[in-house]
């Protein structure tokens, strides 16, 4: 696999806190081309994006192998590095995250995020332990592949509210970021905190990479990058942005007979043109 750790080698490479990394989230062939052709110098996927495009909601919802295959589709239409979402690790258990690892690393990806959320019973958030183990075994099979795969954990706490007040919110995320680099994480994910106080605290405290979800009211990337940030994403946005335009022009056509909301859509040959390389 000496072509994939090139890629992951010169990915990991691309977390620089102060200049971070942009990720304007693919969820399918097209979006990965045209955030490519936009000038990213990496492609992420949104699970929710993904999800939906193969009409399944958002939360584990879809197999494995579902998700993969997915994510090969972009890998072969980009020539940039690839990070998988794969929310929760699509497994039960920490061997079955191996797994989901082995099956990353086979579609091509470079990356994953690994979620401590769980969306069915308990709690919201699976204890600690639980997810380093999880974490670690991540690390084990990329490891035993030979691929330097760049594992961000994703600390769900600010999503999920967990914690009472922000002082413990804040400290519970700590704890947990602090175990997962332990556990062999690259890069720690925050998703749900944007404020400058929080990120610049984060950024101060976790020891590694930290990676932050922007979208509409968060700060813009230049602010974020001089609170140390090294990694900026914006999840199933674009996404949800570009199915706000298809709704808004089925509507518009429907009830009104006209076009207007297909003015300024790209030219079909510019479209068609992404795909014959």
């Amino acid at each position: 696999m000496t072509h994939e750790n090139d890629l992951a080698t010169a990915f990991r490479d691309l977390h620089v806190p102060g200049s971070p990394l942009v990720l304007p989230n693919a969820w399918d062939a097209a979006s990965a081309r045209l955030v490519e052709t936009a000038g990213a110098a990496a492609v992420a996927t949104t699970s929710a994006g993904l999800a939906w495009a193969l009409g399944a909601g958002d939360g584990d919802r879809l197999t494995r192998d579902q998700a993969l295959a997915a994510v090969a589709r972009i890998v072969d239409t980009v020539s940039v590095p690839v990070t998988a979402d794969v929310e929760g690790g699509y497994a039960e258990d920490a061997a079955g995250v191996a797994e989901t690892v082995r099956a990353v690393l086979a579609a091509g990806a470079v990356g994953v995020n690994i979620e401590d959320g769980r969306h069915t019973g308990g709690e919201p958030l699976r204890p600690v332990a639980e997810q380093a183990g999880r974490i670690a075994a991540a690390r084990g099979a990329a490891d035993a592949a030979g691929v330097s795969l760049f594992v961000n954990a994703r600390v769900d706490t600010y999503l999920r509210g967990a914690g009472e007040g922000v002082a413990e919110r804040l400290a519970l995320t700590l704890e947990r970021a602090a175990a997962f680099l332990d556990a062999g994480a690259d890069g720690v994910f925050v998703p749900g905190v944007v404020d400058p106080e929080t990120v610049e605290a984060l950024v101060a405290k976790v020891d590694g990479p930290v990676n932050v979800m922007a979208g509409p009211g968060a700060p813009p990337v230049a602010r974020l990058a001089a609170l140390g940030v090294a990694r900026v994403s914006v999840g199933s946005g674009l996404a949800q942005a570009a199915h706000a335009l298809v709704r808004g022009a089925a509507r518009e056509l429907l009830t009104e007979g006209t076009y207007g909301s297909l003015t300024g859509g790209l030219d079909f040959g510019e479209v068609d043109g992404l795909f014959r390389r």
